[in-house]
């Protein structure tokens, strides 16, 4: 499902024939990790740890109506109870809670992997936010039943696992050019979305996200100070670095003189290993270090056509999941997505989101 393929290659994929089998021999018994499923059609977040974990903890806990997040609860308990280690799982309940959520998804065509992740993301959770409101409100109804206060029950935003494990805060720090008072905004982050340059890394693009701008001309930036329009500089570091930090490469752009999007498979180098030199002078964890450990890659080349597939990290070595074939491949092959060194307009196989997951 490598967040997300068409809805029509989902639903029909059901068998895997020989390529478990290969799989197991190639991993070898004596290797194979305990208690590990290798599954054609896994979603990359399967492999992010400790949100599969939160998911499984939310699959045995009371029944609710159903949801996205139930049908999803669902999905990853089928994949990790399987007494098979290898095969395939048509996601179906999944792809049809999808499709009466969200019109969007309801059809035949290429799905964006970036719009189907956030909208996943956000929709966990809200409906997580939904049930604690709930329960206070319940809970208050007790308290007041008993003589107590009453509670104000889900008026407040509560912070859940999703945003424990994704969440990240971005400062946007604002320089006033004329009197030099510095202002400051913080705003959370799911994801980070960084443009892309020909023959760069992600560490340059990073950068290039935190580059220092100018206010100036019609742009210029009221000063609370002065009281006044003036010049200033303003730039975005981050504050907060998250548990998994997911990077979406923007390698959809809009072309004026084609009136279309097109894609830039530009290579773009993404390491094994990533520390962030983007944070802001008050970070609380700026040394923090991550492992890649999931890449989304956007096979084709235009955003309306092509296919979606994952690469994983798991127990120390490298697996490619492509619809129903599941293969282990080595750390080194991981280059061959980095993106095309020339020839915008060419097939590419090149990485669209990256997860990260911090070591601490």
């Amino acid at each position: 499902m490598e967040i997300l393929m068409t809805v029509r290659k989902i639903a029909s994929i059901c068998t895997m024939g020989a390529n478990a089998s290969a799989l197991e021999k190639e991993i070898g018994p004596e290797q194979f990790p305990v208690n590990e499923h290798y599954f054609g059609l896994v979603n990359a977040l399967y492999f992010c740890r400790p949100f599969r974990e939160k998911v499984l903890a939310y699959k045995v806990q009371p029944r609710r109506k159903e949801s996205l997040l139930t049908c999803l609860a669902d999905l990853f308990n089928s994949i990790a109870t399987q007494k098979k280690k290898v095969g395939v799982i048509p996601p179906k309940k999944f792809i049809s809670r999808l499709r009466k959520e969200n019109e969007l998804f309801d059809n035949y065509m290429q799905q964006d992997a970036h719009e189907f992740l956030n909208y996943l993301l956000n929709t966990i959770a809200d409906l997580l936010q939904e049930e604690k409101g709930q329960e206070r409100q319940q809970n208050g109804k007790l308290v007041q039943n008993g003589g107590g206060r009453e509670s104000e029950g889900g008026k407040e935003t509560q912070q859940t696992w999703v945003h424990e494990i994704f969440q990240g805060t971005l400062t946007n720090e604002t320089r006033c050019l004329n009197c030099e008072a510095v202002s400051s905004k913080d705003e959370d982050f799911l994801d980070l979305s960084v443009d892309v340059e020909q023959n760069t890394s992600i560490t340059h693009c990073l950068r290039g996200f935190s580059n220092t701008e100018t206010l100036c001309s019609e742009y210029k930036y009221y000063c609370e100070q002065c009281r006044s329009k003036q010049e200033a500089q303003k730039r975005m570091r981050v504050k907060k670095l998250p548990m998994i930090l997911a990077l979406h490469l923007k390698r959809f752009k809009y072309m004026d003189q084609l009136h279309r999007y097109t894609k830039l498979s530009y290579r773009v180098v993404f390491p094994l290993e990533l520390r962030l030199f983007n944070t802001s002078g008050d970070a609380t964890n700026p040394d923090r270090m991550y492992d890649l450990v999931a890449v989304v890659v956007h096979c084709g080349s235009g955003p309306n056509r092509g296919h979606y597939i994952t690469i994983v990290k798991s127990h120390g070595f490298w697996l490619l999941f492509d619809d129903d074939i599941v293969e282990k491949i080595d750390a080194q092959a991981i280059e061959e997505f980095y993106g095309l060194t020339s020839d915008i307009s060419k097939n590419s196989e090149s990485g669209y989101i990256l997860f990260y997951q911090s070591r601490d």
